[in-house]
């Protein structure tokens, strides 16, 4: 899936502990959106059912993936990183030239994320070299959904 806009979003929430009590905890999150606007009503609206309590949006920052690689296995439950670099020859120069991009996948443990990642970059043309998979923080990702805008109309009037 072909990612461009992306917001990481850091929400504050309320949760209750095993013991009862109540802590703050500040949850980063994935959305898929337009614009910084956008990216604080989506997280909003995905995250509200889920809090008891006082939600607040901490903080909303462009994070740019060129690529995600979901798992459908329940276990995969954790986002992991991966920097990528794609190897091309100058053809001029007869150089070889590195380019960064990063990567997201949803994968289980480490081993799982390299072999999403090795499944997902299969069919690629491009060589390419992996500098690093890590896990990320992320607890959901949020990606945009065309079924769900186009029960609604661009604007009331």
């Amino acid at each position: 899936m072909l990612m461009n806009n992306w917001f990481e979003c850091k929400v504050k929430t309320e949760k209750t502990l095993e013991n009862g009590t109540q802590k703050k905890v500040t949850e980063p999150y994935l959305v898929d959106a337009l614009n910084f606007t956008e990216a604080e009503a989506r997280i909003i609206k995905e995250i509200t059912p889920y809090c008891n309590g006082q939600l607040e949006v901490a903080d909303i920052k462009r994070v740019k993936y060129s690529e995600m690689f979901t798992n459908d296995a329940e276990s995969a439950d954790k986002w992991y990183k991966a920097k990528l670099m794609f190897v091309t020859l100058d053809e001029k120069s007869q150089t070889e030239k590195k380019t960064a991009t990063l990567m997201l996948i949803q994968a289980s443990d480490f081993k799982d994320a390299l072999a999403t990642l090795e499944e997902g970059m299969k069919g690629s043309m491009v060589d390419y070299e992996i500098n690093l998979i890590q896990e990320t923080n992320i607890l959901d990702v949020f990606p945009f959904d065309a079924e769900e805008k186009k029960d609604k109309p661009e604007y009331e009037s």
